[in-house]
């Protein structure tokens, strides 16, 4: 998955029943349903199927907004969300199921708990949200290949050897870049608020 497909400029709309919407939608039904698989039922192979699912709903909508001229606030708000709450909800049955270790959830839920409050500094200023960073576009690429993997490598045990080595070497690499351009966010939001006064 992508960070951001749809990004917020001002050419935005406001327009709400759109392709790129209903598939942002669509992946956010599947967020507890990822779960209940995971969790419940442990049947990995169709939380894998579901997460690869998602994976090309997210490469779909950004393309379809573009090709169709369907961007709007709403895509530019809910596609980067649904993302995250994908990388959250996913790091919650890994570590439930000792697939992933809890400190590495910590540092990714952690960044998100730092960067929500954010959001308020643009809201107060009549600003839309920050640019997305191709950086940030990177790590979270990176993050949303390595669960699968690392997924992949309990539900089918003939890929562990080559899944297992590559799900590691990306969770690694994307949570130093989420963490790194977690912190370049954060440094833009402090640097808005001394420079735009709130709005009257």
């Amino acid at each position: 998955m992508t960070e951001a497909t749809g990004t917020a400029d001002a050419r935005g709309t406001d327009r709400i029943l759109t392709v790129p919407n209903a598939l942002s939608l669509l992946r956010l039904i599947g967020v507890p349903v990822f779960l209940w698989l995971v969790l419940v039922t442990h049947a990995d192979v169709w939380a894998l199927i579901l997460l690869a699912a998602s994976s090309f709903t997210d490469w779909a909508d950004g393309k379809l907004a573009r090709l169709l001229d369907q961007t709007s606030r709403l895509g530019a708000l809910l596609d980067p969300a649904v993302d995250r709450l994908y990388i959250v909800a996913t790091l919650v049955a890994l570590v439930a199921r000792d697939i992933v270790p809890w400190w590495i959830a910590v540092i990714l839920v952690g960044r998100e708990l730092v960067l929500a409050p954010t959001l308020a500094v643009y809201r107060r200023r009549d600003l839309p949200p920050p640019a997305v960073l191709y950086l940030g576009k990177g790590a979270t690429f990176l993050l949303m290949c390595a669960l699968p993997l690392l997924l992949a490598a309990v539900a089918v045990p003939a890929w562990e050897p080559v899944a297992q080595p590559l799900g590691w070497a990306a969770l690694i690499w994307g949570t130093a870049l989420y963490v790194w351009t977690g912190a370049l966010y954060l440094a833009q939001a402090v640097a808005t608020a001394r420079v735009v006064p709130l709005r009257k």
